[in-house]
């Protein structure tokens, strides 16, 4: 098998060629007006935008920092130009069932008007009236009025008062009532008198008495009958002069909202109940001026301003801010409300146009993912309190007509996200059906280049930052493939590029330039690594120190320098670690002793799954696999995951079984599969550099290096002081696409390749292996058949 060579200056970082970048400042480019890189997610918005059936919402999923709301926000005020604006929204009181307010739908701008007009009809309307029960027309018919009824029973009095004085009696209205006194010679009798008469005449006197009595309850029974309708009258006569006076109020309120149908419905509304409300509207009193708001206009949505469909994106989703709200206000130690304190919520605001949410947070929120599926599923809106909703309470409370909604809504959130609602939430599947899926890399060429300079220079001018020069273009552009993780691609993430971008901006400030060049980008990015890497020089720290055991130089059986990522905060950086396996005559399993005090991921135990299957498939395939070995990771107290060590502990499984020492001063990253060969695997870069760190800081040698799946090679975007190193042959890198590759570098023997008879070339790695798996097979067979023997023995044995 020919050696593996290892890799030039040139395969480890792939520059930007300044050849790319025709310009001296980004001064000279022109602000982009389209973004880049998200052809997938721009048609999926187009389509969602442009769909109108129901259930054709959409969700906006990808990693953080690419841009996802500014996208949408940008395509959809780009597709708003020349779109009608939706519909006011208003809610005024139900003066049959004050609890439910009725909803009114006016067209754009209209609302305020009516609000105006209403408020201004609230404030004349008291004047008026007054101005009216206090003419002079007004007084000469009501005395007309009172003088006619009074005609009435003063004509009965009258006709009684005849008859009395016929009879001798006169009618006379004293402190407890009316009274019949007895007449004699045109005088009223006195008591005394009156009692000197004989019996005779005080009996003819008590029969007279008794049938003016009659007659007079007569009128009394009567009475209250003249009174009501005297009190009818009346109140028909100031109903006929307030109608008049609001009629004129309100006509030319009819004539300005003719077209409106329910408008003008209200309008007749508001006439019925001030007609019906005369007594206390008159009292001119608190109360009367309490009153006045029913007929007030709560302008919930007011498009006056909008010129065209809503975007709202709402910060915080809960019930209360995405469906309206009823306030309460305190009188007289009481809580209360109406349809004046109706608040919108953000489906209001949006109702005909755009809603964005982010779907953490609305999740998050009790009732409100609920609430939101509700309003999409009937296409209503509705206003309910928790205490509704939950049943907490009993009290009585406003239940506001709901309104009609037509929205389309845009969720943003993590493609983990998307898919847990896809799998668990069947409704999501009905009401989301578009999926705008952003990338999080775009494709890196000399095309793209340029347009991603032009997107730079577009985020400097926005942040107002100063002018960036052509070679500090190109290390944001090669940071970009770091971020990316890949050499042939570029990262689509621009919040941690927003940040390199500022930090340039103010080292070159300090520095005293007027433009921001390659230097500041530099200093840029290691002064944000150094800020968050006191954790990483620690580790290493305790590693120069002896307190965490790892070798770079020697040579040891069964011991690997195998490479893991920390990610902390937005900070990566790799760490060494001391891989050992020991092995011994068994049954043919590898024990991840991670997995057996769960400290082991599933992941890192298929892994070790691989190793069984690879080592049974290559060297046990005429017997059976009769070895016991232990894996574990030195020194490691968290859990471990990832088969990206599969190949590392291969290594280290095939030097302890042959005995072969493995070179301490490589390390190993790469997984592996059943056939042996090694797979790519993520966070190389930091892999690399983290073993560098350490070799460097012990002293380079010149023999130190790193395998690395040979996949992983266009991935690599290394520092500069790692790419100077292997320039000058004091530290290696090697492509590795096999485990027999690797394992001759690791232990400087030859793999050897199987022969047609099934055996490899003496000396061999595999060999060795080979035979010592054969020894141990046969001292097993050999043991089996002595126990059998034994427990023979001991059955033919006399009791």
């Amino acid at each position: 098998m020919a050696s593996v060579k290892s890799l030039k200056k040139e395969d480890l970082y792939c520059s930007c060629p300044y050849t790319d970048l025709p310009f001296a400042t980004t001064d000279e480019l022109e602000t982009l007006s389209t973004f880049i890189g998200q052809a997938r997610a721009i048609e999926a918005l187009q389509f969602g935008m442009e769909m109108q059936s129901e259930g054709y919402n959409l969700f906006a999923l990808g990693p953080a920092g690419v841009g996802k709301q500014s996208l949408v926000e940008h395509f959809i005020e780009q597709e708003m130009i020349g779109e009608g604006t939706p519909d006011d929204w208003c809610y005024v009181n139900n003066f049959v069932q004050p609890q439910k307010p009725v909803a009114l739908r006016l067209p754009p701008g209209k609302g305020s008007e009516l609000y105006k007009d209403m408020k201004r009809l609230s404030e004349d309307l008291l004047n008026a009236l007054t101005t009216s029960f206090e003419s002079e027309e007004y007084q000469m018919r009501r005395q007309m009025l009172e003088d006619e009824l009074k005609e009435q029973p003063e004509k009965y009095f009258d006709a009684l008062q005849e008859k009395a004085k016929e009879l001798s009696f006169v009618l006379l209205k004293m402190p407890t009532g009316l009274v019949f006194a007895p007449l004699q010679d045109g005088e009223v009798v006195t008591q005394k008198a009156y009692e000197e008469l004989s019996d005779e005449v005080k009996a003819a006197i008590e029969e007279k008495e008794e049938i003016l009595q009659k007659e007079l309850q007569k009128i009394l029974r009567r009475m209250p009958q003249w009174q009501r309708e005297e009190r009818e009258k009346l109140k028909d006569l100031e109903r006929e002069v307030a109608e008049f006076t609001v009629s004129s109020l309100l006509e030319e309120l009819y004539e300005k909202y003719n077209e409106l149908t329910s408008v003008c419905a209200y309008f007749t509304a508001v006439k019925e109940d001030i007609l019906d409300n005369l007594k206390i509207l008159l009292n001119k009193d608190e109360e009367t001026i309490l009153s006045l708001r029913r007929y007030r206009v709560n302008v919930l949505v007011d498009q006056t301003q909008l010129g065209g469909k809503p975007l709202v994106y709402e910060d915080h989703p809960n019930y209360a801010n995405l469906f309206g709200r009823v306030d309460r206000i305190a009188q007289m130690g009481m809580l209360s409300t109406d349809f004046n304190l109706i608040r919108a919520g953000a489906l209001h605001r949006a109702n005909g146009g755009y809603l964005l949410l982010d779907a953490r947070k609305l999740l998050t929120q009790p009732m409100a993912w609920e609430g939101l599926k509700r309003a999409l599923t009937s296409r209503q809106i509705r206003i309910e309190s928790m205490d509704q909703i939950l049943s907490l309470t009993s009290t009585i409370s406003l239940e506001p007509e709901p309104i009609p909604l037509s929205v389309k809504v845009v969720l943003f959130g993590s493609r983990t996200l998307y898919y847990l609602l896809s799998a668990y939430d069947e409704e999501f599947r009905e009401l989301f059906k578009v999926a705008v899926d952003f990338s999080d890399t775009m494709e890196r060429d000399e095309e793209n280049h340029m347009l991603y300079a032009s997107l730079l220079a577009t985020l400097i001018r926005k942040e107002k930052l100063q002018a960036f020069d052509q070679g500090a273009v190109a290390r944001v552009i090669e940071h970009s493939a770091r971020i990316a993780g890949d050499s042939q691609k570029l990262s689509a993430q621009m919040g941690g590029l927003m940040d390199v971008l500022r930090e340039a901006h103010y080292w070159s400030k300090r520095a005293g330039r007027s433009v921001t060049c390659r230097e500041d980008v530099q200093k840029a990015i290691e002064t944000h690594k150094r800020r968050h890497s006191r954790i990483q020089e620690n580790m290493q720290e305790q590693t120069l120190r002896g307190t965490i055991f790892i070798d770079t130089d020697g040579s040891r059986v069964g011991q690997i320098n195998g490479l893991s990522v920390l990610q902390l905060g937005s900070v990566s950086f790799g760490r060494p670690t001391r891989i050992t396996v020991s092995v011994r005559m068994g049954k043919g399993k590898v024990v991840d002793i991670e997995r057996e005090v769960d400290l082991g991921g599933p992941l890192h135990s298929k892994g070790v799954l691989i190793l069984t299957s690879f080592l049974s498939a290559r060297y046990a395939t005429h017997h059976p696999l009769t070895i016991s070995a232990s894996i574990v990771f030195e020194q490691s107290y968290s859990g471990v995951d990832g088969d990206s060590a599969s190949s590392t502990e291969l290594y280290a499984l095939l030097s302890a079984i042959s005995g072969l020492a493995i070179r301490q001063d490589l390390a190993v990253t790469g997984s592996v599969n059943q056939y042996g060969e090694v797979q790519p695997i993520g966070g190389v870069n930091e892999k690399i550099e983290g073993f560098f760190d350490l070799c460097q800081a012990r002293g380079l040698t010149g023999k130190q290096g790193v395998l690395i799946p040979a996949a992983n090679v266009k991935h690599l975007m290394l520092r500069e002081d790692v790419c100077l190193a292997v320039e000058r042959g004091q530290f290696s890198i090697y492509p590795i696409e096999s485990i027999d590759q690797g394992i001759e570098l690791l232990t400087g023997v030859e793999a050897g390749e199987i022969s047609e008879d099934g055996h490899y070339p003496e000396g061999s790695v595999n060999h060795l292996v080979q035979q010592k798996l054969s020894e141990y097979n046969e001292r097993w067979m050999a043991l089996q058949k002595a126990y059998k023997g034994k427990e023979q023995d001991t059955s033919e044995s006399p009791e």
